[in-house]
């Protein structure tokens, strides 16, 4: 079967201009996705209370890996797809993307399932305790029935992008983050349904991504797929995850560490530094969404090329992307060291009607969040580099190096430093540890991935 590509453009024009064209859908969907975020963590914060943040940061861990799943497979099955475009071999981008449909179905169903049965003792696992611990049972048992369509989104996302309509992938993340904002306003602030109401307001976004996301690949998509498609077959389900373990390890990775900073933060802080934990999250997210998008842009470019044998357009997307990234890195830095105080009271409120234990708590967010934001964010200019480098070795195919790669800051660094040094310093450990990990696992990268352009892109 012929595909009209539109992926042809990734191996003939400018690197600049592709880079462009891929980053920029990317970085609003990531914006707009990542505001989403924000504005929840601030409607909840300013109109249920800051405990309520320290419920929706509990249960992300769960959420955040059961979507992963679909994120793992979408972006480690695109670069396998990526590749095979590149190199016009159709039938198997056709099943490749078949199995990654049946893959994420399978694979985040199940563990939905299971993270009904035993949300208890899940949730008390992941640091919630007793003040704010039925704020995130509510929370998490709605989230969980919508939590299959969420990873589908995560996956078909990442295959739109593959196949070259990244603009198609910038609409089915601003679409659900539009409507949760919206729903979010209407449930929460209207309606007066609390924490149930922020739950629904999630549940019902993750159904819009994927009205659309379904909507793409029946009416837009060029890849169209048969029932034989969906058959798993032993090799491509292995390349598939083969790469798709690079990102599952790391996204893993990142909720283990969620469940350990919650409960370190309640050992050594109490339940105001897990809320202080949850805005600086939103911030990572959301300040760095032009740093994610052009690494999101870099992936398609560099798997296509790498794949069509064009090896110095793959060393040019390396180096204008970590231009790019690292400009871009530079100014977010700069506004995080300026403005920590202003971001932080943006989450909370003061308005008359207050309880005073709410007050309270709001001034005490305000006093401690801002010098953790400093410091979690202290090495943010340097960390394109572990970004792009990790990429690279996921575009080309080389799944253990990738993995390696992308588990140094969270896996080799981050984890046991926070286990480490709040035994010394407290809270504070914790916050400094972000910085010491981002320019150790900067330093490991840059060396392999030099090491590796000289060798394979000569």
């Amino acid at each position: 079967m012929k595909i009209s590509k539109n992926s042809d453009a990734l191996g003939i024009e400018p690197i600049s201009k592709l880079l462009i064209k891929q980053a920029v859908p990317a970085s609003i969907g990531i914006l707009v996705m990542s505001l989403n975020m924000i504005v929840d963590t601030i409607f909840v914060g300013r109109w249920i209370g800051p405990l309520a943040i320290s419920a929706i940061t509990v249960v992300i861990p769960v959420t955040f890996f059961i979507g992963a799943i679909g994120l793992a497979i979408g972006i480690g099955g695109s670069s396998v797809l990526s590749r095979a475009l590149g190199s016009g071999n159709n039938s198997k981008a056709l099943q490749v993307f078949g199995n990654q449909t049946t893959l994420t179905f399978l694979v985040s169903g199940i563990l939905a399932v299971l993270g009904l049965i035993f949300q208890n003792d899940l949730i008390e696992f992941f640091g919630a305790d007793a003040s704010f611990k039925e704020l995130a049972l509510t929370y998490y048992r709605i989230v969980m029935y919508g939590i299959v369509m969420l990873a589908m989104c995560m996956m078909g996302n990442n295959v739109i992008r593959a196949e070259g309509k990244p603009k198609f992938a910038m609409y089915a993340m601003m679409l659900p983050a539009i409507g949760n904002i919206f729903m979010d306003y209407l449930l929460i602030n209207v309606f007066d349904l609390g924490m149930e109401g922020a739950a629904w307001a999630t549940f019902i976004s993750y159904g819009i991504c994927f009205g659309f996301i379904l909507w793409f690949f029946i009416v837009k998509s060029e890849l169209r797929l048969t029932w034989d498609s969906f058959k798993l077959k032993r090799d491509i389900v292995g390349e598939i995850s083969s790469l798709s373990s690079v990102t599952l390890a790391r996204q893993a990775v990142i909720s283990v560490l969620t469940i350990l900073l919650n409960n370190i933060l309640i050992v050594h802080g109490d339940a105001l530094d897990v809320a202080s934990y949850g805005i600086i999250s939103r911030m990572l997210m959301f300040a760095l969404f032009p740093v994610i998008g052009v690494n999101q842009g870099f992936l398609p470019i560099a798997g296509y090329n790498y794949g069509a044998q064009k090896m110095e357009r793959v060393r040019e997307s390396i180096n204008t992307s970590i231009k790019y990234s690292g400009a871009l890195a530079l100014v977010i830095f700069a506004i995080i060291m300026i403005f920590p105080s202003d971001i932080v009271s943006i989450f909370v409120s003061n308005k008359e009607g207050l309880s005073a234990d709410t007050l309270a708590q709001n001034a005490e967010i305000v006093s401690r969040t801002p010098s953790a934001l400093r410091w979690v964010f202290a090495a943010t200019p340097i960390i394109v580099v572990q970004l792009i480098g990790a990429s690279y070795f996921q575009a080309i195919g080389k799944a253990i190096p990738a993995l390696l790669l992308s588990l140094t800051k969270q896996g080799f660094f981050l984890i046991p430093l926070v286990l480490i040094l709040p035994n010394f310093f407290g809270v504070f450990g914790v916050w400094v540890s972000f910085p010491i990990a981002d320019l150790l696992s900067t330093l490991v990268t840059g060396y392999f991935l030099n090491k590796a352009v000289r060798k394979d892109l000569g």
